[in-house]
């Protein structure tokens, strides 16, 4: 395969036609049952979330959910939660707690919702107690870094034993045009910027930030679904497997120790 830079895999990441949440959850799951609201404030459609079946196992699903057209994408602003959205997601955590069944997040979002509403609701307070509840989850955590992976907006379902990266999809701490317009006041370097921000999977995996990469053909996921949808599957099983075999004080230790060695430049081994 050949080599793509950064900005040309951001483009990939961003693809209209690649694999989204709903996607994920109907090749890899059964008997999904969808839950709603976070019981505070109301329904947030940029996160589903539910209970479903793992080859034959009880777990929760949550992840952020974008739509392909433009009604689906306003239904889930784009896949930009709000408050509600991270409290929903929370929800789900603890009844998962509650019930030990392993959590597994995927995630593709540009960033939280950054509107006034948010911020009253107190968007900044619920991906905060987000990070600090799923640092102490004892049921085995994994996070699917589907396409973009943006901001607190991402890592508030990203605190997990295990994060894998597709092949092609790009985390960081903001966008590459936010990143442009902070740095240089031009969001019009986004390309450059993606050069500097260290944002996809090989540079993750070497930084030790991700813990595996999830092959896609070339070209991107959009362009052979099915078989991408079948090498996820493959390395979440691998992963839940290795998980399982832990004790829950383990898992809750194992996870807080692995993001307080972050950014130490661990190699970690391919998915």
């Amino acid at each position: 395969m050949r080599e793509l830079t950064p900005a040309q895999r951001v483009a990939i990441a961003r693809h209209p036609q690649r694999p989204n949440l709903t996607d994920y959850i109907g090749a890899l799951f059964t008997d999904f049952f969808e839950q709603h609201g976070d019981r505070l404030s109301g329904e947030d459609g940029a996160v589903l979330g539910g209970v479903a079946l793992y080859h034959g196992r009880p777990v929760t699903v949550i992840g952020t959910r974008k739509g392909r057209t433009a009604e689906e994408n306003l239904r889930c602003n784009f896949g930009m939660p709000g408050p509600a959205g991270y409290r929903k997601a929370l929800r789900l955590m603890k009844q998962a707690e509650k019930f030990h069944r392993p959590i597994l997040t995927f995630i593709d979002t540009a960033g939280a919702y950054p509107g006034l509403e948010a911020e009253a609701w107190g968007q900044g307070e619920a991906i905060a107690r987000n990070l600090y509840e799923m640092s102490r989850l004892t049921v085995p955590v994994i996070s699917v870094i589907t396409g973009e992976g943006n901001s607190g907006g991402a890592l508030a379902l990203g605190v997990a034993n295990r994060v894998l990266m597709l092949e092609n999809a790009v985390y960081a701490i903001l966008s590459p045009e936010g990143f442009a317009s902070i740095l240089w006041k031009d969001a019009q370097r986004s390309r450059e910027a993606c050069e500097l921000m260290k944002l996809t999977a090989p540079d993750l995996l070497e930084l030790g930030i991700i813990d595996g990469i999830i092959p896609e053909v070339e070209g991107g996921a959009h362009l052979a679904p099915r078989a991408v949808l079948k090498e996820t599957d493959r390395c979440v099983r691998s992963h839940l497997a290795e998980l399982l075999r832990q004790s829950g004080p383990a898992l809750a230790e194992g996870r807080y120790q692995k993001f307080r060695r972050m950014g130490g430049g661990v190699q970690k081994e391919e998915a």
